[in-house]
């Protein structure tokens, strides 16, 4: 009985129809990150176009440039993110190397927008350790694949 079961998850149409499934799933995957980018894209031009006409000239280069960098950046992960997914359908392979190049972006784009009055030192602390953890695997992947 049970291996008759097992045998069954070896049969080539099951895994041929799990690779059709997986397929599918990824390219669903990258249609809707595709809809998120369109998304920020806009949102990112609503509020630039907000902050020029509304922000007073000597308020500008304070806390509004920070939001918008912070959305430039979100923008820039999105994309990441939707270059990991088309590597992965091209490939069907996790490309590790771009995956810790996108978590050093968002964790950087955190500590970019951190308003430094509002957050304690333990955070602190906890982003630089994530920074230097990320820059250390990056580093180690990076050179392995030389």
């Amino acid at each position: 009985m049970i291996r008759r079961l097992l045998e069954q998850f070896q049969d080539p149409v099951f895994i041929r129809r799990l690779d059709q499934f997986e397929g599918t799933i990824s390219k669903v995957l990258s249609l809707g990150m595709i809809g998120v980018i369109l998304a920020m894209v806009v949102d990112l031009a609503l509020v630039v176009t907000k902050t020029i006409f509304t922000t007073p000239p000597d308020d500008f280069l304070g806390q509004p440039v920070i939001e918008i960098f912070g959305l430039f950046l979100g923008v820039l992960i999105a994309l990441e993110i939707l270059e990991n997914i088309t590597a992965y359908i091209k490939t069907h392979v996790v490309e590790v190397e771009l995956v810790l190049a996108t978590a050093l972006t968002a964790v950087g784009r955190k500590f970019i927008i951190l308003d430094l009055a509002k957050v304690s030192g333990v955070s602190l602390i906890g982003l630089a350790v994530a920074i230097f953890a990320l820059a250390i695997g990056y580093w180690i992947v990076r050179t392995s694949h030389r």
